[in-house]
């Protein structure tokens, strides 16, 4: 296993990057040809998971979940060519869906849904497609 400070690189193989403190782990995965690659997991100073997901040469993607610092899930969505794609969804501090929706090339489409903190849903909001500008 390397081990790494926030500013050093690691060229390859299992990793653990700390906090300052040189003791609590900041994140860990793995990295291939000094690129994170595969599930990588980041952590609040407290020791609290803060996320996971993956990584495909460098590039965030796949399916993600983030975590508040007391352990409560946040959001969760998926990436692709590190933009963000498919459902995503977030939550109120005491479980409850926040809002959900679905997202294209980074651009939310489609009906997304908002909800109070009692789960009751509040308003609904279309979301049309808007064309890719062209160099994009």
């Amino acid at each position: 296993m390397q081990t790494a400070g926030n500013d050093s690189p690691v060229a390859d193989g299992p990793t653990v990057r700390y906090f300052k403190d040189g003791a609590t782990i900041a994140a860990q995965g793995h990295v291939k040809a000094g690129k994170k690659t595969g599930i990588w997991t980041y952590y609040y100073n407290n020791g609290q998971i803060q996320g996971v997901g993956r990584y495909d040469d460098d590039v965030i993607s796949g399916f993600w979940k983030w975590y508040r610092k007391t352990g409560q899930l946040m959001q969760s969505g998926s990436f692709a060519a590190g933009k963000k794609t498919g459902v995503w969804t977030r939550y109120h501090r005491n479980g409850e869906m926040m809002d959900e929706g679905r997202y294209e090339s980074d651009r939310r489409v489609g009906t997304w849904h908002y909800y109070d903190s009692d789960g009751n849903v509040t308003r609904s909001q279309e979301h049309r497609r808007r064309p890719t500008p062209v160099g994009s």
